[in-house]
């Protein structure tokens, strides 16, 4: 029975290839781009499509992704008690990231803010 199936799809598939149909596809004559997921286990690789196909990220990655936001609203505000503001709310979502971790990073990085906020005073 499969083979039957199989038989009519190739012949559909030869049928469109003689037509023309299939000239002028995206990427056609270029490589397949195939994601490498070999470094994630085989029970957790359908969860992480699923959850990639619907814009969904980790916690940590969204927390990232927020820091980031808020660097860049913070190189960009010219208000001295917005930045401050800012820098709370940085520092308070570099903690919260902190929190999630097993280890601590380092975070020479974000303690500019903290002496920042120090020397204002």
């Amino acid at each position: 029975m499969f083979a039957v199936w199989r038989k009519i799809a190739e012949n559909k598939i030869r049928e469109a290839i003689n037509n023309g149909e299939f000239k002028n596809i995206p990427g056609a004559g270029e490589p397949l781009k195939i994601k490498d997921d070999s470094h994630i286990p085989q029970e957790l690789r359908m969860a992480h499509k699923i959850l990639k196909n619907a814009n969904c990220l980790p916690p940590e990655l969204e927390l990232k992704k927020e820091i980031m936001c808020t660097e860049e609203m913070l190189a960009k505000e010219p208000d001295e008690e917005k930045k401050y503001k800012q820098m709370k709310k940085l520092n308070y979502l570099v903690m919260k990231l902190n929190m999630t971790r097993r280890l601590p990073i380092s975070l020479e990085e974000k303690e500019q803010y903290f002496h920042r906020i120090v020397d204002k005073m």
